[in-house]
């Protein structure tokens, strides 16, 4: 759905919100009590963003014993469809969906597929687990709409799903950015060129880096391949899509209402090179227009996002430049200097030795610290100390430790381990 401009873009976002708050008023007890005293309908995105915001901290507190989220429109028996946050920030929650609901993150997910050109009867390879974490769920069904061939991979080893990709003659491959690389590597310790396994395209997400320069061109030139960026969450559904120029994600505003709340001045990270923008660092906060079973409105995603709009004022989609940078909760201050970790991996993604990574927070008095891990084939830990102090104005502890000692995960990689004392 295209729009001639963005004041047609809100109206039709205004409609849309109005028909989902009289559901939601009318069945949903958490938030029809969260949002008492305020209207029932909005007449603009401005009365909208007076409405009180949702974190996934107080969706935990008020889940059951069993992790099920709170805000649940209808009876437990209309649904039909049961996932889990992977539980990278706060406790995992049950999130379930209605078919109506599904169906609606399976036309959204078209959008994703438009983008890449996907076309019927191409073969797709899904490299995710199939657990109870959404991941590529929702793709693997919106492939299935569109007349795809897709062979599931869960379960089977690196080199397994190797075999099977060629074997199965696959072009396509859903992953995460951390896996692409890593399944790179793997072939090509078996001797085996990323470029010959046949995939022509790469749509990565769950991760930061796919709309990271560093890291898409380092993917795109392994496997010879085009690589598209996508973005979503359990609690949210699928919000972005990779912009055509391969440099920024855009949310998909049919179907979400984005806004963004600043950060506090001092968290803004002050040396940030590699993703650098004209727009401050900001909180991505999305209200999902579809999805009236298990709905997220003005949901605080702790994503940091640096928007632009088109400057001609035209229908379309805002831009997130550099994708999702960072989290709010992952932000560090290393002796004065603000830093977040997708800025230093993309630093460590331009290094074609380094395999892979981990970054360990911790604290030494009132003042927190960073040790890099790194798997590096030239065993020189030098030449990433001398970057960081380049790029970052950050002096840095780096490790080499030994080839294939760091944990590899087929879903979102737990490259950053905080060990900093809770307050």
């Amino acid at each position: 759905m295209t729009f001639k401009d963005r004041r047609s873009l809100e109206a039709y976002q205004i409609e849309r919100l109005n028909d989902l708050l009289a559901t939601v008023m009318a069945h949903n007890e958490y938030y029809r009590s969260k949002f008492a005293g305020f209207p029932k309908q909005v007449e603009s995105l401005e009365a909208w963003s007076q409405f009180p915001a949702t974190t996934k901290m107080e969706l935990s507190r008020g889940a059951d014993e069993d992790g099920l989220a709170p805000h649940h429109t209808f009876a437990l028996r209309e649904y039909n469809r049961l996932h889990r946050t992977s539980g990278s920030t706060g406790r995992p929650l049950m999130v379930m969906d209605r078919k109506e609901d599904w169906a609606w993150w399976i036309r959204t997910w078209q959008k994703v597929l438009d983008a890449a050109e996907l076309q019927s009867g191409e073969v797709v390879f899904m490299a995710f687990s199939f657990g109870p974490f959404i991941g590529f769920w929702s793709a693997n069904d919106a492939c299935l709409a569109r007349g795809c061939r897709t062979v599931p991979g869960g379960g089977l080893s690196t080199a397994a799903r190797m075999d099977l990709i060629q074997a199965a003659k696959c072009t396509v491959l859903f992953t995460t950015p951390s896996y692409a690389l890593h399944l790179a590597e793997e072939a090509k310790q078996r001797g085996l060129e990323p470029s010959r396994l046949g995939i022509r395209k790469v749509i990565v997400a769950g991760e930061p880096g796919g709309s990271i320069a560093s890291i898409r061109n380092r993917i795109e030139t392994l496997y010879d391949a085009r690589l598209i960026d996508h973005a979503g969450a359990t609690e949210v559904g699928p919000w972005g899509i990779g912009s055509n120029d391969g440099r920024a994600l855009e949310v998909i505003e049919s179907e979400f209402i984005a806004e963004f709340l600043p950060i506090l001045q001092d968290e803004i990270p002050s040396s940030d090179t590699q993703l650098e923008g004209s727009q401050p660092l900001v909180e991505l906060v999305l209200t999902s227009l579809g999805r009236a079973g298990v709905p997220a409105l003005r949901y605080r995603t702790g994503d940091l996002v640096r928007p632009t709009y088109d400057k001609n004022e035209t229908g379309r989609n805002v831009r997130l430049e550099g994708g999702v940078v960072g989290r709010v909760d992952q932000m560090l201050t290393i002796r004065g200097v603000n830093v977040i970790p997708s800025s230093i991996e993309a630093i460590l993604r331009s290094i074609p030795s380094i395999g892979e990574y981990r970054l360990i927070a911790h604290r030494e008095g009132e003042r927190d610290q960073l040790r890099i891990e790194v798997e590096d084939t030239e065993h020189d830990s030098s030449r990433v100390i001398d970057l960081m102090n380049r790029r970052l104005g950050l002096r840095v502890e780096v490790v080499c430790v030994e080839s294939g000692s760091l944990l590899r995960s087929v879903d979102k990689a737990k490259r950053f381990i905080d060990q900093r004392p809770r307050c």
